[in-house]
């Protein structure tokens, strides 16, 4: 699998794993203190081919993540749930610990955020929905987060990634669908 795009991930172990599972280069920022000349570079590259920003599902990865976001519109965000990207045995979390197949179903799923306004999901509908407060808040909004591939968010960030990947309502409403399907089946 060829991508055209290149693949912006934290460090040499990623761009391993990347090139494991697809033919692709990388742009390494070398930890989520991203200076100016490492945003200069990722401008270019999205100029020149595209971008894909795909970093570890952790507090630093999504730190990197808001930062070239609000740096450079237009990139695509590609994510990986927290229990595919953990080493089969120790600790850490991270791309590099994520199986090939795992890494290509990411890349497949990529998405541009954008921040133009859509039909707007309220905060209310997400407390209604039982994805922020009470219990099993955080299961389902890891689930949603999934089959959205828009990647795990705490409750203060869920509705600002809804917003920024322009989640239609009856996409929203159709995963929350089969979450709750998924949880009277259980």
């Amino acid at each position: 699998m060829k991508i055209k795009e290149i693949i912006v991930v934290e460090g040499k172990d990623d761009t391993t794993a990347i090139r494991r599972a697809v033919d692709a280069d990388t742009l390494e920022t070398n930890g989520s203190a991203i200076n100016a000349e490492t945003i200069e570079r990722i401008r270019n590259a999205h100029e020149k081919r595209g971008v894909i920003v795909f970093t570890d599902p952790d507090y630093p990865g999504e730190k990197i993540r808001k930062t070239i976001s609000e740096q450079i519109a237009g990139c695509k965000h590609a994510f990986i749930p927290k229990e595919l990207a953990r080493p089969k045995s120790g600790r850490g979390i991270g791309v590099e610990h994520a199986s090939p197949e795992v890494i290509r179903e990411a890349l497949k799923g990529a998405q541009v955020m954008d921040t133009e306004s859509v039909e707007e999901i309220s905060q209310e509908d997400l407390i209604v929905a039982g994805l922020i407060g009470g219990p099993g808040a955080k299961e389902r909004r890891e689930r949603l987060g999934r089959l959205l591939r828009i990647g795990y968010t705490n409750g203060k960030q869920l509705h600002k990634r809804l917003m920024m990947f322009q989640v239609k309502r009856q996409d929203f409403a159709d995963a929350l669908a089969e979450i709750l399907k998924e949880e009277q089946d259980a």
